[in-house]
């Protein structure tokens, strides 16, 4: 098995497999047309073979015809390891986005809490 990221995303596999998975929809998108056939003709194993290709796409260790992980939600992220960036070290990156925007939440419900009179807590001398 090739040990690089598909070039297929992990952010269209997992919309295709949760809406139209028990007709294989997923499996065609990465290239396994032979197993996609077959999910077709039996709505996706009863529904069993279905739940199994969710949460195999979800945790990232759903593969590709050729036998790479579709583990990438952004396609483009396989340039970046193509060029020797560290798996680790992207990792560290979106946490810190995440981090990042959720302080900007926070920060633009503090604005409109401070902003708006009516919700402001009273003051202790005041009825």
């Amino acid at each position: 098995m090739a040990t690089s990221p598909s070039e297929k995303s992990r952010a269209v596999a997992l919309p295709l497999c949760v809406l139209l998975g028990v007709f294989g929809a997923h499996r065609f998108y990465v290239g396994k047309i032979g197993t996609g056939i077959l999910q077709l003709f039996t709505f996706g194993g009863l529904g069993l073979w279905w739940l199994y290709d969710v949460i195999t796409i979800a945790s990232g260790e759903f593969r590709d015809a050729d036998g790479r992980r579709v583990s990438l939600w952004d396609p483009a992220d396989a340039t970046a390891l193509a060029a020797g960036v560290p798996h680790e070290l992207l990792d560290e990156v979106e946490a810190l986005r995440r981090e990042v925007a959720e302080l900007a939440e926070r920060m633009d419900f503090t604005e409109r809490m401070l902003a708006d009179p009516a919700r402001r807590a009273p003051s202790p001398g005041s009825k």
